[in-house]
């Protein structure tokens, strides 16, 4: 099959065309691959004739399915989320950036999800590039930041798991499993070797040497980049959309505008490894992204007052 790739914004995101997911030959997936790398986030519409095992064995290309360890699994696919959310199960803890599950030590690299049903307004998925997001910083930051390492937790989680002391068990047991890992704050893809801003408002909550407060600034100034609208796509779904994006280098924000209406996705994650960081003493990074941020032309002058002239 020809693949058609369109870019939809400068920085982030194209959408596919002639691709048919259920029967998708090596060349097609090498193309697909290769897109998903450069772009971060795929969006391919009109998969209707995808069953949930083509989804699942779709996503396996990439590599080894991951199984969340606490949210809505499938009783018989445990690889397969279900977010299903309406006026009976109202969406939460999705409208805050992130990244997904960034509190294992190797989150996963790839993200799927299809819509199944959707509400008649509303339920759109945002996305930011967080290779972009490294690129708009000054050099100056750049610097200061590198070779940093912050701290990931589940703690917006932890209200799923109750009171009981069963619940408290399982907690422990999870947390032991889960031992709040320190991830760089610049990473480099594995792949495309571009650097990468890796801190999220959901699962990071601290810098490694740092006091609280000194922390808590930098981590608030970083987590602001992925607002900034020149690095971000707006994915407007479709029943039987399919959208892949990129963990590694990809937040995401699902924004809960859409109650009491009902929405419901399947998602398959990809099993991933240990992000790695930047090494060694700073340099300019080197590796082209998507985009260009836009230095700016040098400030105008602005009209001089009648007492700045000279006399």
């Amino acid at each position: 099959m020809a693949i058609e790739i369109a870019p939809i914004n400068g920085f982030i995101g194209a959408e596919l065309h002639g691709v048919d997911l259920s029967r998708l030959d090596d060349a097609g997936f090498a193309v697909i691959h290769d897109a998903l790398v450069k772009y971060e986030v795929l969006v391919i519409r009109d998969q209707a004739r995808m069953s949930l095992e083509d989804q699942m064995a779709f996503g396996a290309r990439f590599g080894p399915l991951s199984v969340h360890p606490f949210s809505p699994n499938m009783a018989d696919k445990p690889e397969v989320i279900v977010l299903d959310y309406s006026a009976d199960h109202p969406a939460a803890r999705t409208d805050i950036w992130h990244a997904d599950e960034t509190f294992r030590p190797n989150p996963p690299i790839v993200t799927m999800l299809r819509a199944r049903v959707l509400p008649p307004a509303g339920g759109d998925t945002c996305f930011s590039s967080m290779s972009a997001a490294y690129r708009g910083l000054s050099e100056r930051m750049q610097r200061y930041i590198h070779g940093l390492e912050a701290r990931h937790d589940f703690r917006p989680f932890r209200s799923l798991f109750g009171d009981s002391a069963e619940a408290k068990a399982k907690l422990r047991k999870l947390e032991d499993e889960f031992p709040n890992p320190w991830h760089p704050v610049v990473a480099v893809h594995p792949v495309s070797g571009r650097r990468v801003l890796y801190v999220n408002p959901q699962f990071t909550v601290a810098v490694r040497g740092m006091k609280s407060d000194e922390s808590d600034a930098l981590l608030g100034y970083l987590y602001g980049r992925a607002s900034v609208p020149e690095y971000q796509l707006r994915v407007k779904w479709q029943v039987d959309t399919v959208v892949l994006w990129d963990n590694r280098s990809v937040q995401h924000y699902a924004p809960h505008d859409y109650y009491p209406a009902r929405r419901s996705m399947e998602r398959v994650t990809i099993a991933g490894s240990v992000p790695i960081g930047v090494t060694g003493e700073y340099t300019p990074e080197t590796v082209a992204g998507l985009g260009q941020v836009n230095p700016g032309g040098p400030p105008k002058k602005a009209p001089v007052r009648q007492f700045e002239r000279a006399a």
